[in-house]
């Protein structure tokens, strides 16, 4: 079956399959990190019981999460030498030193304070507790900047020079780390984990409401899932505008496919809602427009004209249909997302948010939206940035390692088959947790380290009760 598809296909296919599931734990755990410093502030400031349940009930699923994250990002850096090694060799003296700052900085300062996070109250104090909960959240923040500084590179590459031997060399340390393109991606990638992880919460909150409408765990975390989704998803829309201004600045070619523009339009672009595109014939089938507005949300002007594909060489085209309707996708469901917080928001105002189950069952569908809202971006922007590694420099084709179709094949099937086992069981077991009501006292983690030495069982049960 993958007999036909040629070496390049199947790297970017599994690359772009490993990506895929990596970035779902990332998405959560960022957003979670930072929920759980929230309701730990909050126990230690109003002693209020609930936020503690709270606490110990989230900090276990984000450690599941988080190990998930850890294990699905390392083998897409070993991609790096094996599928894409040309890549890594002329790319190497720039996107490799801020990888390795993101190890040094980031995550080695969220995995040396998770343990503490996660047991250590009743041996640290709560002040140092705190810290090291704070450092965590600050530590997935610091990792999310790294990569998207990487990312955002190959994106809108500056601050580099070309030497003789083809490698981009650094010129510009500053340059190279705020790019263009990186202050808004990097807001629109945080809001974006902030509103998956709100969605997640109400989610599960919404599902405990609709088992016991009285439980006071389920009311405060859906409460607060309820307001972040109500504060946010504005705010996320407004930074999408203001990427999508700069994606059209730098990637003009891949708005052209966003929007569907096939065609210049010299006296204001329509908005193609919805349709289907024809590659063969450069147009938008059953194109579902608004005149004008395109022009308008992109250049402020009914009349703006706007430049599209005929503008650019053929070759240069990113895949269309693609990035039209993963774009299509991301920006519905925000707009969904915005609905349900409005919604929340009336229910509120009413003092009816704990006594309406559709909106409860709402929520329960629309947890899973913002992880098929972040792979949607994250399609838009990795597919729309083709046919280049280093947009505008240094082409795809041109990146790939010497290795056979065959070879990438066969560890593609093997990562698809991995993948759904473990990472599958991985989701399962989450999804289990979740299940549960935040008052369980035992979701499946201790609350302590497993000890290894070798004393009666008595005697490590009663050390576990006291806390030691």
């Amino acid at each position: 079956m993958l007999e036909s598809f040629s070496a390049e296909s199947l790297a970017r296919a599994q690359f772009a399959f490993t990506v895929s599931f990596h970035i779902i734990f990332p998405a959560f755990s960022i957003g979670l990190a930072s929920f759980l410093a929230v309701l730990n502030a909050r126990w230690l400031r109003s002693r209020d019981t609930t936020y503690l349940t709270l606490f110990n009930y989230w900090k276990k699923i984000f450690a599941v999460a988080f190990g998930m994250g850890v294990v699905s990002g390392i083998v897409m850096s070993y991609q790096f030498g094996t599928n894409w090694s040309v890549f890594s060799d002329k790319a190497g003296p720039v996107i490799g030193p801020l990888m390795a700052y993101e190890v040094l900085s980031a995550f080695f300062l969220e995995a040396g304070f998770l343990g503490i996070m996660l047991f250590g109250r009743s041996r640290v104090g709560e002040k140092l507790h705190m810290f090291a909960t704070a450092m965590v959240a600050f530590g997935t923040l610091m990792s999310a900047t790294w990569i998207l500084s990487v990312n955002s590179w190959m994106q809108t590459p500056a601050g580099y020079f070309i030497a003789d031997n083809g490698q981009f060399h650094p010129e510009d340390w500053w340059q190279i780390v705020f790019n263009p393109s990186f202050p808004y991606r990097l807001v629109h990638m945080v809001l974006a984990a902030f509103l998956t992880t709100a969605l997640v919460v109400g989610g599960v909150g919404g599902l405990h409401l609709l088992r016991d409408r009285a439980d006071a765990s389920a009311r405060r975390m859906f409460s607060m899932a309820m307001w972040m989704l109500v504060l946010v998803t504005p705010l996320q829309i407004l930074a999408g505008d203001a990427h999508g201004l700069n994606t059209l600045e730098y990637q003009p070619a891949k708005v052209m496919a966003m929007e569907g523009h096939y065609d210049s339009h010299p006296n204001g672009a329509p908005l193609i809602l919805f349709g289907i595109p024809n590659p063969s014939e450069r147009r938008i089938d059953y194109a579902l427009e608004i005149p004008k507005l395109s022009s308008l949300i992109l250049k402020h002007d009914l009349n703006a004209p706007l430049a599209g594909l005929d503008t650019i060489p053929e070759e240069d085209e990113p895949p269309v249909a693609i990035v039209f309707f993963s774009f299509r996708v991301m920006v519905g469901l925000g707009f969904a997302m915005l609905g349900l917080g409005i919604w929340s928001l009336f229910a509120r105002m009413r003092r009816r948010l704990f006594e309406a189950p559709a909106l409860w069952r709402a929520s329960i569908l629309m947890a899973p939206t913002g992880f098929i809202a972040v792979l949607a971006g994250w399609i838009t922007t990795e597919v729309g940035r083709q046919p280049f590694t280093v947009y505008g420099v240094l082409r795809t084709s041109d990146s790939i390692a010497p290795v056979d179709a065959p070879a990438v094949a066969a560890s593609l099937i093997a990562f698809v088959i991995v993948y759904f086992a473990v990472f599958g069981a991985g989701t399962l077991y989450i999804l289990r947790m979740m299940n549960k009501p935040a008052t369980t006292a035992k979701l499946g983690l201790t609350d302590g380290p497993m000890r290894t030495a070798s004393r009666p069982a008595a005697t490590q049960r009663q050390e576990h009760e006291n806390g030691i």
